[in-house]
């Protein structure tokens, strides 16, 4: 069934409901333009480190690079300083950032540890305060991504999420797992029901949404204005938009099969060698290489071939590796 475009969403500057998540080490600048290629409403860059950002570590600075004006970009920053926090979107905005998305989700041990990402959860108070600093220090949209609480016993997601709309947070994405789940078991879609009905804000639902059906099913169980997509992705760049179009925005994409697609993955390592240089690019690569030959079920020998081969051998092996893709 179609749905009209929540109005918030178009404020935005969103043209669909589905959004690409941000991954490290996945949504990088090339991924990020291969994605747009295709038509996604919105894509997010991966985590940043305010602090090392406006420290202007190289590493952090290359994941906020912008992409090359396909689509819609977000930038995400994480941190545990109200200072650091505004800086960082106050740099990013000069760089021509139009949205700033705050990390208060991510699991990972090395950033809750920091305080940061989903250990904010546990302390609204202070939430609050990050992200009324970033308000306060930028003019374009903020947006917020989350989870819906520490545990099972603190899923207080909702009350954060009306604070967070009050202090001016113009989207809320919600990973529908708790921080301490990480990324087992499955996405409870509805528990998100209570937070996309607490706040005029649109919301999106985020959390094992791989395909048009399962797209469907959460924004049913959850309420929600749209979907964000994440490793779903992975290996196919054209999910955002295959989504979008099954719910009535947008048009189909043409998915690549056979030559075209061996040269599509071609040209996104190719993108990715550029990007980061042949060394560290290359090794970069060979994630999106292997995702791209599990599909093709590549045979052990050649995929081994393909993921050793000197960067400017690889493009040569891709098409007897993708021989055999499906174009689904």
């Amino acid at each position: 069934m179609t749905r009209a475009l929540h109005p918030g969403l178009a404020a935005l500057g969103m043209t669909t409901p589905v959004a690409l998540a941000p991954m490290a080490g996945i949504t990088d600048r090339p991924t990020r333009d291969l994605v747009q290629s295709f038509g996604a409403g919105l894509v997010v860059s991966e985590m940043v480190a305010s602090q090392e950002m406006v420290e202007a570590k190289p590493s952090v600075r290359d994941r906020a690079e912008l992409g090359i004006g396909k689509g819609l970009t977000s930038v995400q920053i994480a941190g545990r300083e109200a200072r650091w926090m505004a800086e960082a979107a106050r740099i990013l905005v000069d760089r021509g950032a139009p949205l700033i998305d705050i990390n208060m989700g991510c699991p990972a041990k090395k950033v809750t540890g920091g305080l940061s990402g989903s250990a904010l959860l546990r302390d609204h108070d202070h939430a609050l305060r990050l992200i009324e600093a970033v308000v306060g220090a930028v003019d374009v949209p903020v947006t917020l991504k989350t989870r819906l609480g520490w545990d099972d016993d603190s899923r207080d997601t909702a009350a954060l999420a009306v604070r967070a709309e009050a202090a001016g947070i113009r989207m809320l994405t919600i990973h529908a797992r708790t921080r301490c789940q990480f990324y087992k078991g499955a996405a409870d879609w509805s528990a998100v029901r209570a937070i996309a009905e607490a706040v005029s804000v649109p919301v999106l639902v985020n959390g094992d949404v791989v395909d048009a059906t399962s797209a469907r099913a959460a924004l049913a169980a959850s309420g929600a204005a749209g979907v964000m997509v994440g490793r779903g992705a992975q290996g196919r760049p054209w999910l955002p938009a295959a989504v979008a179009h099954a719910l009535g925005h947008g048009p189909a994409p043409r998915i690549p099969a056979g030559g075209a697609w061996a040269a599509m993955v071609a040209g996104h390592h190719a993108a990715m060698l550029a990007f980061y240089g042949p060394a560290l690019g290359g090794r970069v690569a060979r994630k999106h290489l292997g995702w791209a030959m599990d599909r093709a079920g590549t045979p052990p020998a050649l995929r081994r071939e393909v993921l050793t081969a000197p960067p400017d051998a690889v493009a040569r092996l891709l098409p007897d590796a993708l021989n055999v893709a499906e174009a689904a």
